[in-house]
């Protein structure tokens, strides 16, 4: 039996009896919105999606009656524009996601890609499996993050469907068999325990409208109404060790002999190399997104001028990370990165980046263990992405010694024009130099992975670091190249 079939039986209601029950859930719902808004604690996400000719547009316009539309953000995906074409697929998704507070409704979402070129034969059934896991693991991640994430499959029977396009004027040859069968598997994979499909018979507009409003209602009220747990973040969060007990910043050898006239050599041709690179007509088609981390006064600024040295200013882009904004908090901890991801054609610097969840954030106690635990496998997911999509994506550790540290933290001291670069904070953080290490090395271990590796650059000669941030740069984008057909 099709998980379909009952919502294609016949439901009727009075229109005496929707008068009556819709003013009270327009009052119940609105009630609830304001509750939303004062709470502040979760964003709602409401997906609508289903058949053709089932009410769905009807239904996200209802929603906007019956709510304050100020507070609803409402995003209907169509065909993905040049500028959305040319980031990851989920990127023009994560950039419309509702903050805390509010209610997004997101009409035609993530899933209607696959199911379309699935159902057309544009992808075979392996990559249609890809992109439920990818699906299933972003829905995951959203709940994880707090947002109440409510899904709707609104369904019609084929005789329904094609009486109701006629009454509209549209096109009544719509291969319905074929998209059923597809969409039963990927309503049947994408419904979890975090995140389950609500199916709503369409065919009558004011059960359809009822049913939909009162589970909404149902949800949002059961979620307001939970008492708030306080986690609070773990002083000592606990250790976790590789499983080789592999301290891969002690097995560096920090100190790289290199002279100034032979890093000059190296440093004109390396330059050249990589101007060459990104004018390469191939270039267009890749992206190149670059992770500068490592210990305060490593010299990653200074790599990274060396590097945008080689390259036109209009095509690159330096994002320095520091502590979240407002408007970042309210959103998923990975959002104020999507957001940043380039178009084909350009560089993108991250001085510091999305791995501060599993450094600072953890070792200062400012994420719970839970998140930064979990942070692993969504950073891993998310870079994942980035290389599925074609982008270059190059992770360097700039890795110095202790002494070395203290040598260049009194010479900023002495320097009027770097004193700038050296704070309180920085002298504090030396004191954690044992958990810092210890959790550098957990990263490494959880998230080089095959797509997205770390490159651990022995910082102590600044030359020799720059030189082998270079080299590894020429050589990334060289590979990106050689990739396409």
């Amino acid at each position: 039996m099709s998980m379909f079939e009952s919502a294609e039986l016949d439901h009727e209601i009075s229109k005496a009896l929707y008068r009556r029950e819709e003013a009270k859930l327009r009052a119940q719902l609105l009630n609830a919105q304001y509750d939303l808004k004062e709470n502040g604690r979760f964003p709602v996400l409401i997906l609508i999606a289903g058949v053709e000719g089932a009410g769905k547009g009807e239904t996200v316009n209802l929603l906007n009656v019956w709510m304050d539309p100020r507070h609803v953000l409402t995003h209907g995906f169509a065909e993905p524009s040049d500028e959305e074409l040319e980031r990851p697929h989920l990127w023009r998704f994560v950039k419309a996601l509702p903050p805390k507070g509010k209610v997004g409704i997101f009409f035609g979402a993530w899933h209607t890609d696959p199911i379309v070129h699935r159902a057309y034969g544009k992808i075979s059934s392996g990559e249609f499996g890809d992109r439920i896991d990818e699906i299933v693991r972003l829905e995951k991640m959203l709940v994880d993050e707090g947002a109440l994430l409510l899904k709707y499959w609104f369904h019609v029977s084929r005789k329904q469907q094609k009486k109701r396009l006629k009454a509209a004027g549209e096109d009544t040859n719509y291969p319905y068999r074929k998209f059923l069968k597809v969409s039963e598997t990927f309503v049947r994979r994408t419904s979890t325990a975090e995140a389950p499909w609500i199916v709503v018979p369409g065919a009558d507009d004011r059960y359809r409208a009822l049913t939909f409003g009162r589970h909404l209602l149902a949800a949002m009220r059961e979620r307001l109404d939970e008492k708030a747990v306080k986690r609070l973040p773990d002083r000592q969060p606990p250790m976790l060790r590789p499983a080789d007990n592999l301290n891969v910043l002690r097995a560096l050898k920090l100190d790289q002999p290199l002279s100034k006239a032979a890093y000059r050599k190296e440093y004109k041709e390396l330059r050249s190399r990589l101007s060459a690179l990104s004018r390469d007509p191939r270039f267009k088609s890749i992206s190149t997104v670059l992770v500068f981390e490592g210990n305060d006064a490593a010299g990653k600024g200074g790599a990274i001028r060396r590097v945008t040295a080689a390259l036109d200013a209009r095509y690159y882009r330096t994002v320095p990370v520091a502590a979240p904004t407002e408007e970042e908090r309210a959103q998923p901890y990975l959002w104020r990165f999507w957001r940043h991801l380039p178009r084909r054609g350009r560089f993108l610097f991250f001085d510091r980046s999305w791995y501060g969840r599993v450094l600072v954030e953890r070792v200062e106690g400012y994420a719970a263990e839970a998140d930064w635990l979990r942070a692993y496998s969504e950073i891993n997911e998310f870079e994942r992405s980035l290389v599925r999509h074609g982008t270059a994506l190059v992770k360097f550790w700039l890795a110095i010694s202790k002494e070395e540290q203290f040598r260049r933290f009194k010479q900023r001291e002495k320097i009027s024009f770097k004193r700038f670069k050296i704070t309180a904070e920085d002298w504090r953080n030396r004191k954690k130099w044992g958990p810092y290490e210890e959790a550098v090395c957990d990263m490494v271990d959880r998230t080089s992975t095959s797509p997205a590796p770390w490159t651990l650059v022995e910082a102590n000669n600044k030359y020799y670091a720059r030189l082998k941030v270079l080299r590894t740069v020429c050589d990334a984008v060289e590979a990106a190249l050689d990739r396409i057909k």
